[in-house]
């Protein structure tokens, strides 16, 4: 006669501690892998700045200087320029300027029923991964936004000079910077290379912004408001951007339109006008390409004073990231 064996199952307990062995090491794996994550998103969008600054070091091969920051609000911004240097040549193809150097009243616009196939599209290569988009694709009236901004030194937009003090209470004056900005008066000023002379290794080319919500147009590239920084303000910081409208900021609490993914802004005034620190949506710091081709990562917790030097392109200070 042969001895019949019984199987045994799981017991209730030993499912139960099993299942609570597993969600303990879900918990422990799930930083490192948002971690890596990160890691990954970062080094993408580390190499978009590479791609900005090979562009523009391609542009400044055939125009012997720079691109100019934007052409007043409306008439293009460098990033428009950059295209055919992006392999993006057949979008640059399709805007019309007509005019924008000059007559800006009379030029086609960002907007522009002619150039909406082009501000419409979201170039990958301007979009940092990191600043992720939770609901529909971010635009304005279908025009994108995107996630990189000229340097336009250490003051304003307009380059107000000077402007605030330094940490031992002299001026902050502005010392030149790569990109500038042309309005209807102006003849465009674009930079030699050889004019950084504090260093193409020391002054800032490009940085990291963030995009907009709820009709915020930080981040909206097209248009010159949204297609620069200045480092009057540290990167990321607490303070608020000064915008050149105040129905362009969605970033104060309890205000019609705020968004909380938006940073802090303020209306300019004759003391303070348009003023746009770097900002990003990576954890210490944002990512700024140097007017060598270099990529660096700066931390929030820079001294201000080396910030704002590292944006002069002959202020004659010296700094560096090293």
């Amino acid at each position: 006669m042969s001895v019949l064996s019984r199987r045994r199952g799981f017991t209730l307990v030993e499912l139960l501690v099993v299942i609570a062995i597993i969600g303990v090491l879900v918990g422990l794996l799930l930083p490192a892998v948002q971690s890596a994550r990160e890691a990954a998103r970062r080094m993408h969008c580390s190499n978009n700045l590479k791609q900005q600054g090979l562009a523009a070091h391609n542009y400044m091969d055939t125009h012997k200087a720079l691109p100019t920051g934007e052409y007043l609000c409306c008439w293009g911004t460098w990033q428009l320029q950059l295209l055919p240097f992006m392999e993006q040549g057949n979008m640059f193809q399709l805007y019309r300027f007509n005019g924008m150097m000059v007559d800006f009243g009379a030029g086609t616009r960002y907007g522009s029923t002619i150039n909406l196939p082009v501000t419409r599209t979201q170039i990958p290569s301007f979009t940092c991964p990191s600043d992720s988009i939770t609901s529909a694709p971010n635009n304005y009236n279908g025009i994108t936004f995107h996630n990189y901004v000229a340097n336009h030194g250490n003051t304003t937009l307009n380059r107000k000079t000077p402007h605030g003090t330094t940490s031992t209470g002299a001026p902050n004056i502005y010392g030149n910077a790569p990109f500038r900005f042309v309005g209807p008066a102006d003849k465009p000023q674009n930079i030699k290379l050889g004019e950084v002379s504090d260093g193409t290794s020391n002054t800032l080319m490009f940085s990291e912004t963030v995009q907009g919500h709820a009709g915020d147009l930080r981040g909206f590239s097209w248009w010159n408001g949204g297609a620069h920084f200045s480092t009057f303000l540290a990167p990321n910081t607490n303070a608020p951007d000064v915008v050149e409208n105040i129905a362009y900021c969605k970033g104060i609490p309890g205000v019609a339109g705020y968004n909380p993914r938006n940073p802090p802004c303020a209306a300019p005034t004759a003391a303070f006008p348009s003023t746009i620190a770097a900002r990003s949506r990576h954890v210490g710091g944002v990512q700024a390409g140097m007017c060598d081709g270099s990529v660096q990562f700066v931390s929030n917790s820079i001294n201000l004073d080396i910030w704002r030097a590292l944006s002069t392109a002959s202020g004659g200070e010296t700094a560096s990231l090293e």
